[in-house]
């Protein structure tokens, strides 16, 4: 990762989320019902619901709604059913992207997703033509300063793949994806706690970006993630700051 700033990217992705908090609460509540849905509403046994949940409360999301959409996931509140649904295609400077998306209407959201991407440089491309560039796995983010040893001992001996020292002093832990909360509570019972953290579709290379090129492809991210449907957007894309 030579001169890329990881922490100055995730740190600026964390910013963007938290300005677009009230409007996440709507999307995680997607999340956690379809969750729900798929494997109960105990979050012990249903590892994707658990991680729903600790979605909602990084954000600071209401008890009260966080129970309301496990409810209509169970059947015992009335809710909508939807569908999920990821679109695969090219940012600025050929960049990879993966839109994943959880509707009630699909032909409405691949409209909206096609419009995005022509309107602001990219292009739909096909399914499968990007997501052998990803990898399906946890993230932690630790930040600079970290005991990178003592925090690899941790992270090994709670089941992580992976520890990963970037040039700008952070640290990261991969994980397997279905393990990721077990590791991260592990490693904050260790004493680790991250400053970011997500299963996530890792890129296995990535594309640098400044500039002009740079603002384009944010503006191209930050209207995707604005759509309604749209839950997670991955790209290989690294911004200079």
């Amino acid at each position: 990762m030579a001169g890329h700033s990881k922490w100055a990217n995730i740190q600026h992705r964390k910013g963007k989320q938290d300005e677009k908090r009230s409007a996440s609460f709507s999307k995680i509540a997607r999340e956690i019902t379809v969750a729900a849905k798929a494997g109960g509403g105990d979050p012990s046994f249903n590892p994707r619901l658990r991680l729903a949940i600790d979605k909602g409360k990084q954000v600071n999301m209401p008890r009260d709604k966080i129970d309301n959409a496990i409810k209509k996931g169970t059947g015992e509140l009335e809710g909508v059913d939807y569908i999920e649904v990821r679109y695969e295609g090219y940012g600025i400077g050929g960049a990879a992207v993966i839109v994943d998306c959880l509707t009630d209407n699909r032909t409405r959201t691949v409209a909206e997703v096609r419009h995005a991407f022509n309107k602001y440089g990219g292009n739909l491309g096909t399914d499968g033509c990007v997501a052998f560039q990803f990898r399906h796995c946890g993230q932690l983010l630790f930040a600079p300063g970290t005991d990178e040893g003592a925090l690899m001992e941790a992270a090994i001996d709670a089941g992580a793949d992976d520890v990963l020292s970037n040039d700008d002093g952070s640290v990261e832990v991969i994980t397997p994806a279905n393990d990721y909360m077990a590791v991260k509570e592990a490693l904050a019972a260790a004493g680790f706690t991250a400053e970011y953290g997500s299963v996530t579709m890792k890129a296995e290379n990535e594309t640098q970006l400044a500039g002009d090129e740079a603002l384009r492809m944010q503006k191209l991210i930050d209207v995707l993630e604005s759509l309604d449907d749209v839950q997670e957007v991955y790209t290989s894309v690294v911004i200079d700051e």
